[in-house]
């Protein structure tokens, strides 16, 4: 909750796991307005294996992490579950195949599960890839639409 300096209490907005979803929701959106980070994955859900991270020899993904929702905590990573947006940063610089893995809900409904940094650039590139095609599709005549435009009797042929 924003204090009067201007600060805002990330500890008061985290969920204690009784929150009904729609408190939950809420307080996520607080939570992460402070940040400024923009939310683009309905849910999703991160773990880490610990016994194959790396942890306090790399902690790149610590790093990377826009919300700072990994910390090093306990002898180990952990997760600041409200706090995480599922942008899967961690995983594509994670030195460590299959260490993180990250479940996560796109508007569409469309569920994308990855654990290597390899099956998160195919995800990027598949989805830039529908976004262009639209984009293409939307400035480009149809042909039956460019033919009722410019119909055979009005073409003229350039002769030479």
């Amino acid at each position: 909750m924003p204090q009067n300096n201007g600060n805002v209490d990330i500890f008061g907005l985290l969920s204690d796991g009784t929150t009904v979803d729609s408190e939950k929701k809420k307080s996520r959106k607080a939570l992460l307005a402070s940040t400024g980070v923009k939310e683009v994955f309905q849910e999703g859900k991160i773990s880490i294996n610990s016994y194959t991270c790396l942890g306090v020899q790399c902690k790149e993904c610590i790093k990377v992490c826009p919300t700072t929702a990994l910390y090093w905590g306990s002898g180990k990573i952990a997760i600041i579950e409200d706090l995480c947006v599922y942008c899967g940063a961690c995983v594509l610089n994670c030195q460590v195949d299959d260490c993180i893995k990250l479940e996560r809900t796109r508007e569409d409904g469309r569920i994308e599960k990855f654990s290597k940094s390899k099956e998160v650039l195919l995800l990027q590139k598949k989805a830039n890839t529908n976004k262009r095609v639209q984009r293409v599709r939307s400035v480009v005549l149809k042909p039956q639409d460019y033919y009722s435009q410019y119909p055979k009797d009005k073409q003229t042929k350039i002769t030479t």
